[in-house]
Parts: C-alpha cells; structure tokens; sequence
C-alpha cells in the first residue's frame, strides 16, 4: 500500500447496489461496455456474499461479464465478503487502490444487495448509484433501507416491465422531500433495459455530469477525505481488537463479561475497564 500511494487518487469509483434481483451484475456489464466505448480502462470488483457456515462464495457475477473476458483494457475481480457487514469484503478500499494505481480510469464497485443498515458504499465511492425495478416494492423499500440518503444516481432497471413509471413518480416524491443545502446535486433517476443495452449510455452520461459537479464544487476532495479517514479509523479499530483479543481473551475479558453476566457490572463500565487494562499495558 505505500507503493501503490503515490500512484493512486485518479480513478473515479462508482458503486453500483441495490436489492438482489434488480439486474447489478448485467447492468455492471453493460456500464463497462459504455464505459469502453469511450476508450477508458475499466476495473469492477464484485462482491459476493460469503456463506456464514462455510465462509465460501459463488463468486457467479463473471459467469455475467464473459463479454469482456477478452479484453485487456477490463479487469473483472470477483470478492467474497467473508461476513464484513455494509455489502463489502474487508479488503476492498485495498483492492481499490490497486486498481487506481493501475491505471484504471472507472472502477465500479458491485456490492451484496443492500440492506436497511448496509449503505457502506456510499462512504466508499464518488459517484453511488443506486438500481431498482419495477415490481419488487423498490420505492418503499428505498425510504426504510436509507437508500435515498446515499444514492446520487437511480437507475429504474427492467423498465420494459409494468409499474416503471410509478417506481419514477414514487422515488421523484421522495427525493423532492430530502432537505439539500443550495447547490447540492439532486439525485436524477433514470430508466435502463439492461439485458438489452438500453439507456445505459444515458446512465455513463449522468455518471460523467456528477463527476463534473463534484469537481467544480468541491465535494469530491471532501468525499475523498472522509473516504481516508474512514479506512484510517477502520484498520486503527481492528488492530485494537486483535490486541484486545490476544492479550486480554482469557483473562480481563472473561472476567468482565462474568460480571456483566451476573448483573455486577454493565457493558458500558466494562469496556471502559478493558480499555483502562490496554492502557496500563
């Protein structure tokens, strides 16, 4: 990672979610053919969702990509999330990097479907664009998972099926009662057939137009800042529990949690405690 440093900070990483069913991985696949057709090299990184049994994945989006197996200016990864709550693996901001200091011009993010608390992807990418289609209660469900906070774009995908215009209608009503500081950007919704390569150009075009506003407004240095700090805070949390773990497993911490256990102490004056015990060595 200190290598690579130097190198990386001029990709743009697009992050592509939503509900399982709603077509991310064609969708990623067509995107990649826009993207290609304006001679940019293009990276995806796919997230699977691992087994909690086997911690195994299926890792099946490429089954999804073979239109690009061939070219050398794409680089498909397939990753599991290995539990990593927020949609993403552990490894990911990582494998970012890599591919930034590549050379990579996009990268698109694919993630775990979305859940009601699994909007790490907005945290992660510049441009996050969220997929609904018609059919599935997208609308509804975009309000209750948060998806309407972290989406900058709203592709309505199968629009050829019934109910298209009324997922619009209900994400436009929403989207108009989100409060925005002046000069915000106002999330645009648009519809794709993505197993056809409709409305796909229109999608890269919009995706182009929010890098632009970023740029001219200042909010892709700010995205990009909170994106580091973020990941700063992340690996700075994980060493601390490993070292938590090694030192204190079968010792401070068993005790501890025998004394929340049996009503002598509570989890708040216990952590405080454990993290008086790391201080003192």
């Amino acid at each position: 990672m200190a290598g690579l440093a130097p190198y990386a900070g001029n990709a743009q990483i697009v992050g592509i979610t939503g509900s399982p069913g709603v077509g991310k991985s064609t969708s990623t696949s067509a995107l990649v053919t826009a993207l290609r057709a304006q001679d940019k090299r293009v990276g995806v990184l796919a997230v699977d969702p691992s087994s909690p049994f086997s911690g195994g994945a299926l890792l099946g989006d490429r089954v999804r990509m073979q239109d690009h197996a061939l070219d050398r200016e794409v680089y498909i990864r397939s990753m599991a999330s290995r539990g990593h709550l927020g949609g993403l693996s552990w490894a990911t901001p990582q494998a970012l990097r890599v591919l930034d200091a590549a050379g990579c011009d996009v990268i698109l993010v694919e993630t775990v479907g979305v859940g009601q608390s699994e909007v790490e992807i907005a945290a992660m990418a510049d441009t996050t664009l969220v997929l609904v289609a018609p059919g599935m209660g997208d609308g509804i469900q975009a309000a209750k998972a948060g998806i309407l906070e972290i989406g900058d774009l709203f592709v309505i995908n199968k629009a050829d099926r019934d109910g298209a215009d009324q997922v619009r209608r209900e994400l436009r009503s929403m989207i108009a009662l989100a409060e925005r500081t002046e000069g915000a950007w106002k999330p645009e919704i648009l519809k794709t057939i993505a197993s056809k390569g409709e409305g796909i150009d229109e999608v890269a075009e919009a995706i182009e137009r929010h890098r632009t506003h970023l740029e001219g407004s200042g909010e892709l240095e700010s995205r990009r800042l909170r994106r580091a700090r973020d990941e700063i805070e992340a690996i700075a949390v994980t060493a601390l529990r490993e070292q938590w773990r090694g030192v204190h497993e079968n010792a401070a911490l068993d005790e501890l949690a025998a004394e929340v256990v049996a009503g002598e102490s509570d989890p708040y004056a216990a952590a405080d405690l454990l993290l008086e015990s790391l201080e003192n060595g």
